[in-house]
């Protein structure tokens, strides 16, 4: 990272701490570009890509690398196995075309007089203190709320969300870091929880994405039940963490510069692509899988059929090659053919929606806040995961605006 904080700010901003990797890995990522850009790790038999080009190349050349769970379709009995994340065409596009239509950017345009009352309500209860956690009463909740009501879930539920989300992503360090349980155990908790919901849809219908999944038909077939569970588990995480930590990332970002807030308070039309820039910057998705589907040759690798590939998104986000000055955080860089959001064919559905709740949030903070600084003595603690990037908790302190 690269804080540039004026000399002569009243407010110098709280550094992040940069020795630990989870919340600093871009100068990992800067070597590996430059001298290891396609690695093979023999100890996980894992090829790891980190130039711009070779991530984008394995994210989208779908007929090359395989988004199958586990490689070969052997997860298809696993409910993520079975999911839009990890099918391939013919199936991803028939599964996609099922909720296309609940996030297109007009269906999601929408939502934003909800999401707009939603903040409203979440900064109501904080504004008066002059303290909150971006994490704890904004970024985290925001997501869930929407991604709960829009699947029909009852308030009441809400709260185990973030465990299970936490588990799902971070793998075993969640268990070890306060979610209290595994991936196995959350995986296990969200299918019966989400059969329980399915069944009850199927008794009394309503008017949310459950009922519509399970009234959805492919080539005159009803979706099977491993397939609906992937589709609400996959809504579920996908459709609370990006977001959560787009926020928090956004949030960081804004601290280490905070000249930021002025600009963007003098020029509001940058907001959205200052969010493009934090998207790049601090990519909520540092990696995603591929398996090799033939072999093939990646960079300057030979990767044989069957093999892991683990595109670094973080990595291909801070490229010299394609973004000059990378490590520079600039609210007005065009272009700005980031990837956090994937690329081809997978490029994430729930974009336009983390876009919105993002925009609308950030937009809220900048009109009711002033003075937002990062409580420096408090040490962030980072999502453990090399899947998702961001921060268990970030205290700041305001001046109400």
């Amino acid at each position: 990272m690269n804080p540039t904080n004026p000399a002569n700010s009243p407010h110098p901003a709280a550094p992040v701490a940069t020795q630990d990797p989870a919340l600093n890995p871009f100068p990992w990522y800067e070597r590996m570009r430059a001298t290891d850009p396609v690695a093979y790790d023999p100890r996980r038999d894992v090829y790891s890509a980190f130039r711009y080009a070779d991530v984008q190349r394995a994210l989208s050349e779908h007929a090359t690398f395989s988004s199958a769970y586990g490689g070969a379709g052997d997860g298809a009995d696993h409910p993520f196995g079975a999911s839009l994340i990890a099918s391939d065409p013919p199936r991803h596009r028939q599964l996609r075309n099922l909720v296309t239509q609940a996030f297109t950017p007009r269906a999601v345009a929408r939502l934003e007089p909800r999401i707009t009352q939603i903040v409203a309500e979440l900064l109501d209860r904080v504004s008066p203190t002059g303290a909150m956690d971006m994490v704890d009463d904004l970024a985290y909740p925001l997501p869930v709320i929407v991604i709960a009501e829009m699947l029909g879930i009852p308030p009441e539920d809400r709260a185990q969300f973030k465990q299970w989300s936490d588990a799902v992503v971070s793998g075993a360090a969640a268990a070890q870091d306060g979610a209290g349980f595994t991936p196995g155990e959350a995986h296990m908790q969200m299918a019966m929880y989400f059969m329980r919901e399915l069944e009850q849809r199927r008794r009394e219908p309503r008017d949310d994405l459950i009922t519509g999944l399970l009234a959805a038909e492919v080539d005159g077939q009803k979706l099977s039940e491993i397939e609906l569970l992937g589709f609400c588990m996959l809504l579920l995480v996908a459709g609370n963490e990006t977001t959560t930590n787009l926020i928090s990332n956004a949030i960081l970002c804004f601290d280490e510069h905070p000249e930021v807030y002025e600009r963007l308070r003098a020029e509001p039309e940058l907001l959205p692509s200052a969010i493009e820039e934090a998207l790049r910057y601090r990519s909520p998705v540092q990696s995603m899988f591929r398996t090799a589907a033939v072999d093939t040759v990646l960079g300057e690798r030979a990767i044989p059929a069957g093999a892991t590939v683990l595109a670094y998104i973080g990595s291909a986000n801070r490229d010299e090659a394609q973004f000059p000055g990378a490590d520079h955080f600039d609210i007005a860089r065009t272009p700005n053919r980031h990837v956090a959001f994937g690329h081809g064919i997978h490029f994430c559905l729930g974009a336009p929606l983390a876009r919105l709740e993002a925009r609308v949030a950030l937009d809220a903070l900048l009109g009711r806040l002033r003075d937002i600084r990062r409580v420096p003595d408090v040490p962030l603690r980072p999502l453990r995961s090399f899947i998702v990037f961001g921060v268990r908790n970030l205290p700041v302190t305001f001046r109400p605006g």
